[in-house]
């Protein structure tokens, strides 16, 4: 009986060792993979960041270019407010951005028009801008300016627009005639409504409050995501997405 029970005991201290070998093992392969994760999210910010600096330095309000392009390609797509996509789609994806940002930028040229013609157009996902404004004093009125022309149903014009003209970071070139140009390009009817808008304590109050949402999120750059859906537990948050085919399978898991 003693000889046994030696055995049973060892048998049992072999398996406690064998389950904490095998949940360390996990672990490690679980930090592998978190590694491997965000290294390739950095690589692909660090890619952004170069093809937006490597263009045009823009700011230029006798100069705004590529405005017909991104009107043909949100051509059709339902607009309400800054919802761009289906406004009953049941996944809804928040994007929390500053209008200065130049990853944001090249996030919007370089991996948001996939999942815009993919998961968008087809009114699988609703895609919300939400102004984030950390980069500086300029960034409050140009989101400010791109809510006003979301009142009239042309807000992600706005926003496509001014990325693709976007200037250095704070360096006077949110303007009057800069912010106006965008707007009349965006295709905003009603100008005068629009400047009325944007300078409303109710707008301003509204950048305000998504800045202070993506603060209770956690973020602390730009741009980040969030989603909801028929598949998350409530609002669930991305980060930034490392590609168009990692924030599809996000959506796709949502949805």
């Amino acid at each position: 009986m003693s000889g046994r029970s030696d055995r049973e005991a060892r048998r049992e201290e072999r398996l406690r060792e064998e389950e904490q070998t095998g949940t360390a093992e996990r672990r490690q392969k679980l930090i592998k993979v978190g590694s491997a994760t965000a290294f390739l999210a950095l690589a692909a910010v660090a890619v952004l960041i170069v093809i937006s600096q490597s263009q045009t330095s823009g700011g230029d309000s006798n100069n705004i270019q590529r405005a017909s392009e991104v009107n043909r390609d949100l051509q059709g797509i339902p607009q309400n407010g800054m919802g761009l996509g289906n406004p009953n789609a049941k996944t809804i994806v928040l994007e929390f951005a500053d209008l200065q940002c130049p990853v944001c930028k090249g996030y919007s040229e370089e991996v948001l028009p996939q999942v815009i013609e993919s998961r968008v157009r087809s009114g699988e996902a609703r895609l919300e801008f939400r102004n984030y404004t950390i980069i500086g004093s300029e960034s409050k009125p140009a989101g400010a300016a791109a809510i006003a022309a979301g009142k009239q149903g042309r807000g992600w014009n706005f926003v496509e627009i001014f990325y693709r003209n976007q200037g250095s970071e704070d360096s006077g070139y949110v303007t009057e005639e800069f912010l106006t140009a965008i707007a009349k390009a965006a295709g905003v009817r009603d100008i005068a409504k629009w400047n009325r808008d944007r300078k409303s304590e109710r707008v301003l109050a509204e950048v305000a409050a998504s800045t202070s949402q993506a603060e209770e999120l956690g973020f602390t750059g730009t741009p980040s995501f969030a989603l909801k859906g028929p598949g998350t537990s409530g609002l669930e948050t991305l980060g930034t997405p490392g590609s168009a085919s990692a924030l599809e399978a996000a959506i796709s898991s949502a949805s």
